[in-house]
Formats: C-alpha cells, sequence, structure tokens
C-alpha cells in the first residue's frame, strides 16, 4: 500500500486545544481506519511542524479523504508527501533506465 508522510502544523485552536492532542491523535487513527487506510506512526515534533504522522492507504484518493477530515476538525493543517519505500524505489529506478 502507498505510504504517505503528513507534516502537521497546529492551528490556534490546536493550540488551544493541546491538552486533547494524544486523544485526538487516537481519534484519528479510528478514523483512518474506518476509510481502510492505516495510520503508522504520530510524532510530536520541535521546529517548523508540531506533528508528523505516517499513513498507509490503498491510493491518493483514500490518504486525501483521511486528511481532509483531519483539516476539516480544525486542529491542524497538513502538508502530505507520497513516500515510496525500497522496493517501489527500484521499480521507478527501473522504469527511469528504461
Amino acid at each position: 500500500m502507498p505510504t504517505y508522510v503528513t507534516l502537521l502544523s497546529w492551528t490556534d485552536q490546536g493550540v488551544r486545544n493541546y491538552k486533547d492532542t494524544a486523544e485526538r491523535s487516537e481519534a484519528f487513527g479510528a478514523a483512518v481506519q474506518k476509510l481502510g487506510a492505516k495510520l503508522l506512526s504520530i510524532y510530536w515534533t520541535v521546529g517548523p511542524y508540531d506533528l508528523v504522522a505516517t499513513i498507509e492507504a490503498p491510493d491518493d484518493e483514500t490518504a486525501t479523504a483521511a486528511l481532509l477530515q483531519l483539516g476539516g476538525v480544525g486542529n491542524v493543517h497538513s502538508t502530505t508527501l507520497r513516500a515510496f519505500g525500497p522496493e517501489e524505489m527500484e521499480r521507478i529506478i527501473a522504469k527511469a533506465a528504461g
């Protein structure tokens, strides 16, 4: 399944609700699972982003739906990157090499 790395920044609302962040991450994991995806990891970070999450989803549409649900709650803004594992990268290299 494709993997997505999501960089999350708290909104003003998210900062005000910081005490609930661990519970919110559990709720996000459950919501992602209902869509057929999986929250692989979530980390709270120091720096330009407040959290980093990795998600596995069957396709871009499912990943986007999960992140729209997350953003719709109003606690975070997200930037999402499609990540490629070693096997996927080998296939990409083979295609590029012709």
